[in-house]
């Protein structure tokens, strides 16, 4: 959800979109939109990026609703869909449903995520899509959940239910989402937590997708907690002609998101990019999912 701000700035351009940011701290919507031009500047990756600080009240915009395929990062919301739909006859999640949850979200398991998949059942996925207000989101067809179609404006909503009181997701929920989402194998920690102040408390989910249109997908969504943080990260991406390219692009624009949001803070060195980034790739029409693809650097 955008918050209200009393500054806007957008760049006075346009044949191709550009970053739109507002605040209610003074000069940072500027700086933030300075910086992320900076950030996207010569890359060929087609990108989205919302970006939303309760605690500054700032929030910044690129091609919200343009959709993408989700490849990995579709797993939060079935995480999401599996415990709303547990609240509804108030029952705990089963050892089996917990086991598949944690392998999913930690370590972006596949075959987990298919058996929770194929237990819940589209309705209920789009149940929830529709009780959480994400009306761009489509899910995948005929049992391919990493086609599922995504917009940074969705998944920055379902970010915000994640982080914040609402009646969609009860706090048990919100607590246990943000608890897998925090526990990411290091392998995996890359994307929106580059550069994130070492104050915060980082809740990550990646994915990355290579197919014959659009190359390779690569996204992030981010979650950044604590005392003095309250705020969240979606970028996605495709377009890219290696998932390197997608993961150096999403970096590059939290890196300045960060340090922008977060200028006296020190840098955190618990949540440093991984050597080699490491994601599971979903099956697709005409290829078996893979486990731990490296990005070659």
């Amino acid at each position: 959800m955008l918050l209200p701000t009393a500054a806007t700035v957008t760049p006075a351009t346009a044949a191709t979109p550009a970053v739109a940011c507002t605040s209610q701290k003074a000069g940072l919507a500027a700086k933030l939109v300075k910086d992320i031009n900076a950030a996207l500047a010569g890359r060929k990756s087609t990108t989205a990026i919302l970006v939303n600080d309760r605690v500054t009240r700032t929030s910044c915009v690129l091609r919200p609703d343009t959709q993408f395929d989700s490849a990995s990062v579709v797993k939060t919301t079935v995480l999401a869909t599996l415990l709303w739909d547990a609240q509804k006859s108030k029952r705990a999640l089963t050892a089996t449903e917990k086991s598949r949850a944690t392998a999913m979200i930690t370590k972006s398991d596949n075959d987990a995520t298919t058996a929770l998949w194929k237990q819940l059942g589209v309705t209920k996925i789009k149940g929830f899509l529709t009780a959480a207000g994400m009306t761009k989101t489509v899910p995948g067809s005929g049992g391919y959940w990493g086609l599922t179609q995504i917009t940074a404006r969705d998944q920055q909503k379902l970010l915000a239910l994640i982080t914040a009181k609402n009646a969609v997701l009860t706090d048990a929920s919100r607590g246990y989402i943000l608890q897998l989402m925090n526990a990411v194998v290091a392998s995996q920690r890359w994307g929106t937590p580059a550069g994130a102040p070492a104050t915060a408390k980082i809740h990550v989910k990646n994915g990355w997708l290579p197919r014959a249109t659009h190359a390779w997908r690569v996204h992030s969504i981010g979650a950044f907690t604590g005392t003095a943080h309250n705020y969240q990260i979606t970028v996605l991406t495709h377009d890219n002609a290696t998932m390197q390219d997608g993961i150096n692009t999403i970096q590059a624009v939290a890196r300045v998101a960060h340090a922008d949001l977060n200028p006296t803070a020190a840098r955190s060195d618990a949540f440093v990019p991984p050597a080699a980034p490491q994601e599971a790739v979903p099956a697709v029409p005409g290829r078996a999912a893979q486990d731990l693809l490296t990005a070659v650097r």
